[in-house]
């Protein structure tokens, strides 16, 4: 069951809330990434997310990408002791080490791997369409697409990507479509 946003439109049931949410599940909540950096700053963003409101990371996003080069996966690679420091004192980002460090080891896991392999690896647990959900109850938390894909970032050196943050990301980018059927974006 949707829910008419500001402008009267139906749409996901979390989407109305906030104009910043509008924005997000109209421009970016389901579209298709296709590129390492991109899938980088997600899977990041969500990992960050864990445990909190989405729309606390969204707000703070620009923070982050200004925190995170843009999510450059060369760039946190290198990050040392002084970059943790810096990041930890940021009132701009969410300023949990564990969350900091998985943002540096997800940044060398991708470049362990060959460029462009990132994204074939995350969208190969794409699973076939299925029916679009009615209501938001209809939604899983995970699935064995989303299990099997954290164990396979695991058995690759990432981190803080349990099935829970790999279901969100499937969501986020676009692998599977969980806008509801009267949803304006599905």
């Amino acid at each position: 069951m949707t829910v008419a946003g500001p402008d009267g439109l139906p749409r996901c049931t979390w989407a109305s809330s906030s104009p910043d949410y509008v924005a997000y599940h109209d421009n970016e909540w389901g579209k298709p990434i296709r590129d390492d950096q991109g899938l980088y700053e997600r899977v990041s963003l969500e990992s960050f997310q864990s445990g909190l409101s989405w729309i606390t990371i969204l707000r703070k996003r620009p923070a982050f990408r200004t925190a995170f080069a843009n999510f450059n996966p060369q760039v946190v690679a290198e990050y040392g002791p002084a970059d943790f420091d810096r990041l930890m004192a940021d009132v701009g980002i969410v300023r949990n080490r564990a969350k900091i460090n998985a943002a540096i080891t997800n940044a060398k896991a991708l470049l362990a791997l060959d460029p462009g392999e990132f994204t074939e690896l995350l969208w190969s647990f794409a699973p076939p369409e299925r029916p679009a959900p009615l209501t938001s109850e209809d939604i899983p938390a995970i699935t064995p697409e989303s299990i099997a894909m954290s164990k396979t970032l695991k058995k690759n050196g990432f981190v803080f990507v349990g099935p829970t943050t790999c279901y969100a990301l499937m969501q986020a980018t676009g692998m599977v479509n969980d806008h509801l059927a009267t949803c304006i974006s599905r």
